[in-house]
Order: structure tokens, then sequence, then C-alpha cells
């Protein structure tokens, strides 16, 4: 299949900050830019879905107490167990 060059111009720090996004995803620039334009044929649209898995504040503060060994659950012993607490409403708070 023969291939062709494109040019394109961009900010130098908007291209480094897609650098480092593409090597975070395994990926060269190139790559992704061949993934974006074969959506773009394949789908007749300009998708824009791929990111990072990076959690919110929220959920960095729970992962940080489950890992420091602070927990806010409550510990079950069995699915009888669950199911009852739901059905009558035992919580903590």
């Amino acid at each position: 299949m023969a291939q062709s060059n494109i040019c394109i111009r961009l900010d130098d720090n908007l291209k480094k900050q897609f650098d480092y996004l593409c090597n975070e995803l395994g990926l060269t620039m190139s790559a992704a830019i061949n993934m974006f334009v074969k959506a773009v044929v394949r789908e007749n649209r300009i998708p824009l879905d791929l990111s990072l898995n990076i959690p919110n504040e929220i959920t960095k503060k729970a992962i940080e107490d489950v890992e420091s060994g602070i927990s806010y659950s409550v510990p079950y012993k069995s699915g009888k167990d669950v199911t009852k607490a739901i059905l009558e409403g035992d919580d903590e708070d």
C-alpha cells in the first residue's frame, strides 16, 4: 500500500503535550493520527473518545484510604447479611 506524508502545524506546547499523552497510551504520534483518520473515515464523524483512566479527587481519596487501611464499609459474612442490611436500611451513618 502506498503511503503519503502530510504536514501539520501545531503549537509547540500542544505538540509536547500530545507527544506525552501518546507515549502514555503506548502510541507514537503518527500511530495516533492514523487511528484518528481511520476512525473518522470508518464512522463518518469526528470521534473523540480516547482518554487515560485518571480518577477524580473523590476516587483518589478512596483509593488512598483503602491502601492505608481506612475502610468506610461494613464487613458482611454472607450474601444474606448484605441483603438483610439493604432491606432493613442497616447502615453506619
